[in-house]
């Protein structure tokens, strides 16, 4: 087991009462220890709130505390056994307090993750989350204790069938994770051919990443851009270039139109653009660029270990 719980980034829980309209806010702007104390408070009064009680689940989820958690989502599985989104929040729960202990202890709670995880599934014919959960789920786990590539690829077709996109990239995760690129590339195209979301353009890329074909890579992310004029992949662009020292004029033009522009939604920072310039002109042995560039990397994010030693390298130019 490894990622597959972070699709459970707990949907927010919509509340009618005008007592809980600060809570909510509080929650859309992340500041869960202030929204935990307030919901406990408001639960010792309305302890059968259904609403307050998964959603002091999904701010302890947001904290990690696994354990709470659990906790208020078994409270709502008790409360209420035939509600998919409940069993659903539950097996995500106790799997990422899985992922949190020693293998041992996680051996004997992935039973009950599977459980939760099946049961929502029967209740709900449609949910999707619940799906590539135990696609994950199945294909993560050693045979040994309940893994089956065949149990995946069962849940992969039922997300077919409620979703082509969803299907075929569940596919394509499974080929990949089983180490059949060629049938990982043919379903990831699927994807891009049937939606052309930005999300499916880049597990092409980072498959042809993780097979170390960049000019793949390069390819795929420009024929995005195409579609989706997205700043964020002049990045990428620029990324792939420095990592793999190919298309360096492309990568270092690409950066340079990244860095002009920039906006906070591009999501990553200007540091990591003159980090990447840096490289390529480490690449091309032009050692007052690169130093120009990472210094410029290291005056916004001085604490970054990966900042320092790429300018210890390009000093010894």
């Amino acid at each position: 087991m490894n990622k597959f719980l972070l699709l459970l980034f707990f949907p927010i829980v919509v509340f009618g009462q005008s007592e809980l309209d600060a809570v909510d806010r509080l929650f859309q702007q992340k500041d869960y220890p202030k929204v935990e104390v307030l919901l406990s408070e408001y639960l010792e009064e309305h302890p059968d709130n259904l609403n307050a009680i998964e959603l002091l689940g999904d701010t302890y989820g947001h904290q990690k505390k696994w354990d709470e958690a659990i906790t208020q989502y078994k409270l709502l599985v008790k409360e209420h056994k035939n509600i998919a989104n409940y069993h659903y929040k539950y097996g995500g729960a106790l799997g990422m307090k899985a992922l949190s202990v020693s293998k041992l202890k996680a051996v004997g709670i992935i039973g009950d993750v599977k459980s939760a995880f099946l049961r929502a599934a029967e209740l709900d014919k449609h949910h999707i989350d619940t799906r590539w959960a135990l696609v994950e789920l199945y294909m993560q786990l050693p045979g040994i204790i309940g893994g089956s590539k065949s149990k995946s690829l069962k849940y992969a077709n039922e997300l077919e069938g409620l979703s082509k996109v969803d299907g075929y990239l569940a596919k394509g995760y499974i080929y990949e994770y089983d180490k059949e690129p060629e049938l990982a590339e043919k379903y990831y195209k699927m994807a891009i051919e049937e939606g052309g979301s930005l999300n499916c353009f880049n597990k092409l890329t980072e498959l042809y990443e993780r097979q170390e074909k960049p000019e793949k890579a390069i390819e795929n992310i420009e024929t995005a851009q195409q579609k989706h004029q997205r700043n964020a992949l002049h990045y990428q662009i620029g990324k792939v270039a420095a990592e793999y020292n190919i298309q360096l004029q492309k990568g270092e033009r690409c950066l340079h139109v990244y860095l002009d522009n920039f906006s906070a939604a591009d999501g990553v920072p200007k540091a990591w653009a003159h980090y990447r310039l840096a490289q390529i002109n480490k690449h091309k042995k032009n050692k007052s660029k690169a130093l120009k560039h990472i210094d410029l990397a290291l005056a916004e994010l001085p604490k970054i270990k990966t900042f320092r030693e790429e300018k210890e390298k390009i000093l010894k130019l």
